[in-house]
């Protein structure tokens, strides 16, 4: 009989496609579940006793409790995700708490909170509209009439093509994905028709893939 674990920061997920190289699970994980809230860290390691699981960590229980329910069942890499919450803190959150106990032969987990705090204002000084991005704001974007085809901008370096597929196969009508070889922050993503397009580019406007990269989508020209 399983006890049924109490709601957690941290969702713990198994069931998952062990072929897939852990980088690129990693970002797959963020790019699904950032929806529901702010993550922290994702967690998953490719030792023989734990390929094929994961742990999302989010900053707030509310979120992983959406993010849980949502996702339960959902065909990843082709195969239906299982998840529960862990059934224990995930040192960061301990960290945050403050009930923290060091583990043996790990002396620098500590110094990870100063680095996050260093990169969150780092993260913050990105996300100020033209800050380091000459060019941006000059980019005026005039509204295509609708289309099957969507152009996405200002994705992130990291972004492949299973990515996407992942964000849009959920919509009806979904047909492929397509990247501009050399180019990692535009792609192409095409539906059936005009209405199944616009559906998920209403859905997925300013979807942020990463922290500091808000997806944009038009219509691509015809």
């Amino acid at each position: 009989m399983t006890m049924d674990i109490r709601p957690n920061h941290t969702i713990y997920i198994n069931n998952l496609n062990e072929k897939i190289k852990k980088e690129e699970l990693k970002k797959s994980l963020y790019a699904i579940f950032s929806q529901f809230g702010q993550i922290l860290d994702i967690v998953a390691l490719k030792t023989l006793k734990m390929r094929g699981q994961a742990f999302v960590i989010f900053k707030e229980i509310s979120s992983a409790t959406v993010a849980l329910r949502s996702m339960q069942g959902f065909p990843f890499y082709d195969k239906p995700m299982r998840i529960q919450y862990s059934k224990t803190d995930s040192d960061v959150i301990a960290k945050i708490k403050g009930t923290f106990q060091e583990r043996p032969k790990r002396p620098k987990m500590p110094k990870s909170l100063e680095d996050s705090k260093k990169k969150k204002k780092d993260a913050n000084r990105n996300a100020v509209p033209g800050f380091g991005q000459p060019g941006h704001l000059n980019n005026v974007n005039v509204e295509q009439p609708p289309n099957q085809i969507l152009f996405l901008t200002n994705l992130p370096d990291e972004t492949s093509e299973m990515m996407l597929s992942m964000l849009f196969n959920q919509f009806p009508g979904f047909k492929e994905v397509r990247l501009v070889p050399n180019r990692h922050d535009i792609a192409f993503v095409e539906f059936a028709n005009e209405m199944q397009s616009a559906a998920a580019k209403e859905a997925l406007q300013g979807f942020k893939i990463t922290p500091t990269h808000a997806m944009k989508i038009t219509f691509a020209k015809k």
